[in-house]
């Protein structure tokens, strides 16, 4: 059986965002590399994210008066 792994676009449309914004976050260690290609494995990004910190956790900029 073939191991399925994500490129960064895959990633971006599993967390619902964009390819840039995907570029942007600091992912965790990828599981593969081919040539520069970075791929991640499902479950790898769907523990990634669900422990990431919910908005608006650790104050963030304050909101204008």
């Amino acid at each position: 059986m073939t191991e399925r792994y994500l490129g960064i676009k895959e990633v971006s449309e599993r967390l619902g965002i964009t390819n840039a914004s995907a570029k942007g976050y600091r992912l965790p260690e990828s599981d593969v590399m081919i040539g520069r290609t970075r791929g991640w494995k499902p479950e790898t990004i769907d523990a990634w994210n669900a422990a990431r910190p919910g908005r608006g956790i650790g104050g963030g900029r304050p909101r204008k008066q």
